[in-house]
């Protein structure tokens, strides 16, 4: 229980003002950014699905937040960060899955129950913790622990009535576990000769029961993402270059005085 709490508030330090993150982010993250740092904006689209329901249908959804790419040594990194935005949940609900959620199914005025699709919504901030290993060649992989803290959620039924959308939302957030945690595995591309923006995708398996008393019920998303470093523009992909020029030609000079040693 105490683990829990403690989980609870290091995410609503960060979920707190999640507009204020990103605005602090685009004004400030340039002042963040070094060597050793590379802060800016992760965005993208995911794929989320829950599994032990009878609907297999993926909801694809939007995600943002900011990220931290720390450097640990050589091409080791350790990328963490928050998606202050980020959406799972699962699509096209069936009778039996609304019977089991208890949530309800809706009837016309001549009793008939009327068409229309029914979804799970889930809202999280996730945090990822990854170990990042990047290539020479400006290609990575990266894989570790990613922990979630839902907020909202409900099921949604959408159907068209006499001409006009309607959207009918039912909340059962006290259904769903507020903490989530899987594992991540990703891989991607860096841009500009590996001081530009980011290209990857990933997929998380979440181990937790998102709903509660429902075992094998269990989060899952795959994501296309983009991260775009603050500040990087042309004078920071220099600083950058000459940066690691002078990295190099130190484990040059290194190996050189040893060979003479030797």
């Amino acid at each position: 229980m105490m683990r829990e709490h403690l989980l609870i508030i290091v995410f609503l330090f960060f979920g707190i003002g999640s507009q204020s993150q990103v605005l602090i982010t685009l004004l400030f993250g340039d002042k963040l950014n070094s060597d050793g740092l590379e802060f800016g904006l992760e965005g993208g689209i995911n794929w989320a699905n829950i599994s032990g329901l009878e609907s297999h249908k993926y909801a694809r959804k939007w995600n943002l937040g900011f990220y931290f790419d720390i450097r640990l040594k050589d091409h080791w990194f350790l990328y963490t960060g928050v998606l202050v935005k980020s959406n799972m949940g699962i699509d096209n609900l069936t009778a039996n899955d609304l019977e089991t959620l208890g949530a309800t199914r809706y009837k016309g005025n001549d009793g008939q129950f009327l068409d229309g699709e029914y979804s799970q919504k889930l809202n999280y901030f996730m945090v990822p913790v990854l170990a990042k290993y990047k290539f020479n060649n400006h290609v990575y992989i990266e894989a570790g622990p990613q922990f979630g803290l839902m907020y909202k959620a409900w099921v949604e039924f959408e159907a068209n009535l006499d001409d006009k959308d309607a959207i009918f939302k039912e909340y059962n957030k006290d259904q769903v576990n507020r903490i989530d945690a899987g594992i991540m595995a990703g891989l991607g591309y860096t841009l500009y000769k590996g001081t530009g923006w980011t290209l990857g995708a990933k997929y998380y398996y979440g181990f937790v029961n998102t709903f509660k008393g429902m075992p094998g019920t269990k989060n899952s998303s795959f994501f296309i993402k983009l991260n775009i470093p603050i500040g990087a523009g042309e004078d920071a992909q220099e600083k950058a270059a000459e940066k690691s020029a002078k990295r190099k030609a130190k484990k040059e000079a290194k190996r050189e005085v040893k060979e003479k040693v030797n």
